[in-house]
């Protein structure tokens, strides 16, 4: 099976690109618009059955589709964010040339809207999955995983925080800057509310991480888990940033945000992604992604399930890459039949989701009050 990665030299796609070199029957075609941080990648790479090529590409270009054809991928994996404002241009020229397509976007419209092509995915017997990423895809599984646990599931707030000393990546970095400060609505006690980016502090402790302090984001899971789970009266997601000086930096901008003192922080996107990397050697390595599930278990008393993934020595960039490594070994053996458009639900479980992590520096735990 051939498998192109787009940004596959990038911060999610080398992960993704060196996790599926070593896969016997696949050959990783590690490409994007610069052929040098390509070939480097794919020089680094020393595994006795790994087949790599590498190819220059460049989705804007007029000529795309055919550049994508003459590639002869039976698998799109498109990593290049960020996915806020763009088309399906991509997903219809994977179709075209009879691949499937999975992309780790967490765009909100973007994610919800990739249903516009389920019928010519299905036509074709290829499947388009959108959000193969921390989110909506593994969040969903991990929900789905204890769903049989209670009578009636009525709340979830949900975290992610990364260690400082994690490598960061730019097209993430413009992704959260294009929503700080900015309206969009959340599910809150049962109603439809507005919210704005990066406001709405709070401060999670977390054994064996600490506390960290966490702020609103935008994502797609608030529109798609209310829409599965009708039961739901909340729904929260936040992210953080270890050092305070970043995470308070970037909620007082959301204020001059709110305020239209600025348009968007997105024009100040290269000093403080800059600012970010000169800070890197401070803070610590680990991070997390917690889910707290509340509601009724069977026996209708009140039930809350907490579930931790903790991420250290660096190894946090893996969990979003990973739901697209899942997926393309499961396409690979055929365990994906039929085809689709749709965002990526219900088509891995968190127990295939954390076999694949096996080796890395992971800890997954649950608690029940």
């Amino acid at each position: 099976m051939r498998i192109l990665v787009l940004g596959g030299y990038g911060l999610f796609g080398s992960r993704i690109s060196r996790t599926l070199a070593r896969d016997a029957g696949l050959t990783v075609i590690v490409a994007g618009r610069d052929s040098v941080r390509a070939e480097r990648l794919v020089a680094g790479i020393e595994h006795p059955q790994a087949r790599v090529e590498t190819a220059a590409i460049d989705t804007a270009a007029p000529d795309f589709a055919e550049r994508l054809a003459a590639l002869r991928p039976a698998l799109v994996i498109d990593t290049a964010g960020p996915f806020q404002g763009r088309d399906y241009r991509l997903a219809e020229a994977a179709l075209a040339v009879g691949a499937h397509c999975v992309d780790l976007a967490d765009g909100r419209a973007f994610v919800g809207g990739i249903g516009i092509l389920d019928e010519r995915a299905r036509a074709a017997g290829r499947w388009v999955a959108s959000g193969a990423s921390s989110v909506p895809g593994l969040h969903a599984a991990v929900i789905a995983a204890h769903l049989h646990r209670f009578s009636r599931l009525d709340h979830i707030e949900t975290a992610i925080a990364p260690g400082n000393r994690t490598p960061r990546g730019w097209a993430t970095t413009l992704s959260i800057l294009g929503y700080v400060g900015h309206p969009f609505r959340i599910l809150r006690d049962g109603a439809w509310r507005t919210a704005h980016g990066w406001q709405s502090l709070r401060r999670l402790k977390v054994g064996g991480v600490g506390a960290r302090w966490v702020a609103r984001c935008e994502v797609p899971d608030l529109d798609l888990l209310p829409a599965r789970h009708p039961d739901l009266r909340t729904l929260d997601f936040r992210a953080g940033l270890e050092l305070m000086r970043m995470h308070f930096g970037l909620w007082l901008a959301s204020w001059a945000v709110r305020a239209r003192l600025l348009r968007s922080m997105l024009p100040f996107a290269k000093p403080l992604f800059a600012m970010s990397e000169f800070w890197q050697d401070i803070g610590s390595d680990t991070g997390f992604m917690q889910v707290s599930m509340r509601g009724a278990g069977l026996d209708g008393a009140p039930l809350r399930l907490d579930w931790t993934l903790i991420a250290r020595d660096g190894d946090g960039p893996q969990i979003p890459a990973t739901a697209a490594i899942v997926l393309a070994r499961k396409l690979a053996r055929g365990a994906l039949p039929g085809g689709g458009a749709r965002p990526c639900l219900d088509l891995f479980t968190l127990e295939e989701f954390m076999a694949a992590l096996d080796g890395f520096a992971m800890t997954a735990t649950l608690r029940e009050t």
